[in-house]
């Protein structure tokens, strides 16, 4: 695994916890949580598609070879 792809898996899993600790304030009364809940969700969807992306850029360098 490249250095890039752990760094971009780690940044993947700090985002997942961001989200779980908004949305567990949300549900416990902190609405504005809501907010930064459907950020970090955002931010985690931009990082699916990074994440997404190199893994397919390697498969395919593998099958040009």
């Amino acid at each position: 695994m490249s250095d890039k792809l752990k760094q971009d898996c780690e940044n993947f899993k700090q985002l997942c916890e961001i989200f779980n600790a908004e949305i567990e304030n949300f549900y416990g009364g902190n609405f504005s949580a809501g907010t930064r809940a459907r950020k970090a969700l955002s931010e985690i969807s931009k990082s699916c598609k990074t994440i997404r992306n190199e893994i397919q850029g390697v498969k395919n360098a593998g099958r040009a070879k």
